[in-house]
């Protein structure tokens, strides 16, 4: 029996407005203590990053590589060996059907990959990324890590932010604290800043999501007034709709669909993702595939895109930038004139088309004070050191708002009719947090003994349009007249985004309270400890040999794309290079890796 609603009202302890909660990461801090530093996290779609605040700076830590960027890729090799980082996604066009790319998408979902009969769910092969960037560090600093500042894009939802939580978990991290990639943004921003007044925009497009976030920033206190943004809407998008005009050219021309082929799908992704980079610099660009499997035969391709062309097939997406930006402007009732300044945050902001359409929106150039790919990393260690209470930030505050609006199924009469399936909203989206509402319900029916809590976050009118987050019954009611009985339901919303729900049976007194988290894709303490074990038998690839098996990743992908004297040449030095790993002489292995290291720079270049 679905629970029904006649009326709600705010009770006189429902918490609201910008009182709610501790007001503060200034009445939060811990003190100072000697335990290892917290560090900061973003674990991107396409890249993630580790960073810490060093004698009041936040830096981002090199991985194995010697590169503040590890690739947010996992490849399982033929000997069950596990790859992380820059050689796993060297290998997605060589062997795309043992490499995982763009798993965050797929956090909070039941979705699991298959690569090469090893099967991992988008925490789990998060955790494997986390531990990468967890044990690069380590190596870098000489230290422990234990705990961790982790971002997620403000649009993750809540089935996401835990599934973020237990990837975190799985990797031996304490998290006790998620923030969104914009507020990071801004915290970064804001440590330079902290001195001046302004009303400023972060346009954050990473690989997968784009979020948008309206903040003012007051001597030091930096005021998040709105969040909007796109969980589906990132860098890999743009990719694929130049891959799609590739595939159709590709059918039109040869007569087959390389889409159903993964090897040449991989490559034809991965080449337009250089387009995509090269078009962010010049105004005509070429695909060129060597030996592309097409249906049964192979052939030779060179397809020619222009700027122009490219962002005609863009057109969509950069439309919904602007409706996430409108709304989040709105949202804060703000116009575009009343922007003091536009930050650009993101990897993917470095096309050209975003700076135009940020300049158009808001009449101004947008800034990049900070590198787009770190933004949120160096914030991150910012919110970390603000945890740890660092005393160079102690002028330092941020608040942030719920970016989905949170309600609970509701029926209501009309006439003799019953109306259900209605979303009635208890936290709005653009709510500061953190915060706590209570809503009261009532019954519908007489005799009614059971009521249905049904939780969902989403803007739409009907509850089938939101997502739900979870259910609890409230069963074994006093039999009482329709409308006799009623039930009050808190929301609790936390920094971390995580929601805690509370009911309390009005006549009775009797109450139950639980954390949302009944999602699809939620790990269970049980099923998080069952991962660590599962991670803790992967035979993961030494970091600390990482250099010599990226060259040798690198160098294959870039193998099937070349031909005649240069496809021979780098053959000569992948076959050198090989020899010099059976004789285990790390002189020789030193030698050959640079000057095959050497080679493929000379042969991307095209010198």
């Amino acid at each position: 029996m679905r629970r029904s609603r006649t009326s709600t009202e705010n009770t006189p302890s429902s918490v609201s407005g910008r009182g709610a909660g501790p007001p503060s990461d200034r009445e939060t801090r811990a003190p100072m203590s000697s335990r290892p530093p917290i560090f900061g996290i973003d674990l991107g779609t396409t890249f993630s990053l580790i960073s810490v605040l060093q004698d009041g700076v936040p830096v981002v830590l090199p991985n194995a590589l010697g590169e503040g960027l590890t690739a947010s890729a996992v490849s399982v090799m033929e000997d069950g060996r596990v790859l992380v980082g820059a050689p796993a996604r060297a290998r997605a066009t060589t062997h795309p059907e043992r490499t995982a790319l763009a798993f965050k998408r797929d956090m909070g979902t039941d979705r699991v990959y298959d690569l090469g009969g090893h099967r991992f769910t988008a925490p789990e092969l998060s955790a494997l990324v986390l531990q990468a960037l967890k044990h690069d560090a380590e190596a870098a600093l000489g230290m422990a890590i234990e705990e961790a500042v982790v971002t997620v894009p403000a649009y993750f939802d809540e089935a996401q932010r835990q599934a973020t939580r237990a990837a975190a978990q799985i990797a031996g991290l304490r998290v006790d604290r998620i923030i969104n990639e914009p507020t990071a943004a801004a915290l970064a921003y804001g440590l330079h800043e902290r001195h001046r007044e302004l009303t400023a925009v972060v346009l954050d497009l990473g690989g997968g999501t784009f979020d948008v976030t309206v903040l003012e920033l007051i001597e030091g206190v930096i005021e998040i007034q709105s969040s909007a943004g796109d969980s589906r809407l990132g860098g890999e998008d743009f990719v694929d709709l130049l891959a799609d005009r590739v595939a159709a050219r590709i059918e039109t021309s040869h007569g087959g669909d390389v889409r159903r082929h993964p090897q040449a799908w991989a490559r034809v992704r991965e080449a337009c993702e250089q387009a995509k980079r090269r078009l962010s610099s010049v105004e005509t660009t070429t695909v060129a595939l060597v030996e592309l499997p097409i249906g049964a035969a192979t052939a030779d391709l060179e397809i020619a895109f222009t700027r122009a062309e490219a962002e005609e097939a863009w057109a969509g997406l950069l439309e919904r930038i602007r409706t996430a930006v409108t709304r989040a402007l709105a949202d804060a009732r703000r116009r575009p004139e009343q922007i003091d300044e536009v930050l650009l945050v993101g990897g993917a902001t470095r096309m050209p088309c975003i700076t135009r359409l940020a300049a158009q929106i808001f009449g101004r150039l947008p800034l990049r004070h900070l590198p787009p790919d770190e933004a949120v990393a160096l914030g991150a260690a910012v919110q970390a050191a603000l945890k740890e209470g660092q005393a160079s930030l102690d002028d330092m505050v941020v608040t942030d708002v719920a970016p989905m609006t949170l309600g609970v199924e509701s029926a209501t009469a009309m006439g003799s009719r019953v109306v259900s399936g209605l979303f009635t909203p208890i936290l709005d989206r653009g709510t500061v947090i953190p915060v706590s509402r209570v809503k009261r319900f009532y019954t519908m029916s007489d005799g009614q003994r059971m009521i249905d809590v049904r939780v969902f976050q989403g803007e739409h009118s009907l509850c089938k349009d939101n997502r739900l987050l979870g259910r609890y019954e409230i069963s074994d009611l006093p039999p009482a007249p329709a409308g006799a009985e009623a039930v009050d339901i808190r929301f609790t919303y936390d920094l971390n985004g995580i929601l805690e729900v509370e009911t309390t049976l009005v006549s009775t007194g009797r109450q139950h309270a639980f954390v949302v988290q009944q999602t699809p894709g939620r790990l269970t303490p049980e099923q998080i400890a069952k991962a660590r074990e599962k991670m803790a038998a992967l035979k993961v690839h030494p970091r600390e040999l990482l250099p010599n098996t990226t060259a040798l990743a690198r160098a294959e992908a870039l193998h099937l794309e070349l031909v005649g004297a240069a496809r021979e040449e780098l053959a000569h030095a992948m076959a050198l290079f090989r020899g010099a790993l059976e004789q285990e002489n790390p002189d020789l292995i030193d030698a050959c890796r640079a000057r095959l290291t050497a080679l493929l720079g000379v042969l991307r270049r095209g010198d």
